[in-house]
C-alpha cells in the first residue's frame, strides 16, 4: 500500500511537473499552408509532446489585421512580404526572429471535369470563357495570391479583359472551392492549392516572371519559447520534405 502511494505521488508530481513546463502556442497562417502545416505541426508535437499548436488560417491580410488589433498570436506565417512589413509597422515591437521559409508557384485551374483544353496560358480564351461567368481569385485588394494574379494577367495585357469578371474570394482557398464546385469555370491559385485538390485541373502554369517571386516569411510575435521551437523546426531537414511534398519550393 505504501509502494502505492509513493507511486500515486509520483505520478502526480511527474504530470503535474508536466503542466508546468507545458506551452501552447497559437499560429496565424496564410490559408494556402493549411494542409502541409496540420502535418508538419503532428509532426511537432510528436517530437515536443510538451508543446501545443492551435492553428488559426486565413488570408494573411485578415490575419495581419488580428495581429494589429493584438490578436492572441504567437507566431505569423505570411503568403508575401507586404502583410509582415504590415505588422512590422503597426506593431514592431512584436516581430522577433523574422526569416523567410517557402516559395510557391501560380497556376490557372479549371473544374476537372471542365471540357477546357489548353497547352498554354495564351491558348485560354477568356473573353469567351468567362462571358457568362466569372474568374475566380483571392480578392486583388487585399489577398496575396490575388495580388499575384493582377501582376500576372496585367503582364499578359488580360487584366482590363477580366476585372470586370473576377469573382473575388476572401482567401485563396475559398478561391479554389468555387472552381471546386463549379461555380467558375476558371481559377488562379497557387500550385500548392491545386495539388491538394482532385477536383480541378491545371491549365496552365504562370511563369514567374509574370508575377515575381511568391515568398513566405514568417515571425514569431514575441518570444514564446514554443513558438520559437516551432519556428526552428520548420527549417528542418523533416521540414522541408513535408514542404517540397506539397508543392512549395526550398530558398536557395
Amino acid at each position: 500500500m505504501k509502494m502505492l502511494n509513493q507511486l500515486s505521488i509520483s505520478t502526480v508530481f511527474a504530470l503535474t511537473l508536466n503542466m508546468a513546463f507545458a506551452e501552447n502556442l497559437t499560429v496565424f497562417a496564410a490559408a494556402s499552408m493549411n494542409n502541409v502545416l496540420q502535418e508538419i505541426g503532428q509532426d511537432f508535437e510528436q517530437k515536443y509532446p510538451e508543446d501545443k499548436i492551435i492553428f488559426s488560417f486565413a488570408s494573411s491580410s485578415a490575419l495581419a489585421k488580428q495581429i494589429e488589433q493584438d490578436a492572441p498570436a504567437d507566431l505569423f506565417i505570411s503568403a508575401d512580404q507586404k502583410w509582415m512589413d504590415y505588422v512590422a509597422e503597426k506593431q514592431p515591437e512584436k516581430i522577433k526572429h523574422r526569416q523567410n521559409l517557402v516559395k510557391n508557384g501560380l497556376v490557372l485551374v479549371a473544374p476537372k471535369e471542365s471540357e477546357i483544353q489548353a497547352d498554354s496560358l495564351q491558348a485560354v480564351d477568356f473573353a469567351k470563357e468567362l462571358a457568362n461567368s466569372y474568374l475566380s481569385v483571392g480578392d486583388p485588394s487585399h489577398v496575396p495570391a490575388g495580388r499575384y494574379a493582377q501582376k500576372a494577367l496585367t503582364y499578359y495585357n488580360l487584366w482590363e479583359t477580366v476585372e470586370p469578371k473576377l469573382a473575388r474570394a476572401k482567401n485563396v482557398r475559398d478561391a479554389l472551392s468555387f472552381v471546386e464546385r463549379g461555380e467558375s469555370p476558371l481559377g488562379i491559385v497557387y500550385s500548392t492549392d491545386a495539388k491538394v485538390s482532385d477536383k480541378v485541373k491545371v491549365l496552365a502554369v504562370f511563369p514567374q516572371e509574370s508575377y515575381g517571386e511568391i515568398v513566405y516569411p514568417a515571425a514569431t510575435l514575441g518570444e514564446n519559447a514554443a513558438a520559437v521551437r516551432f519556428l526552428a523546426f520548420l527549417k528542418t531537414e523533416q521540414a522541408k520534405v513535408k514542404f517540397e511534398q506539397a508543392g512549395f519550393y526550398l530558398l536557395q
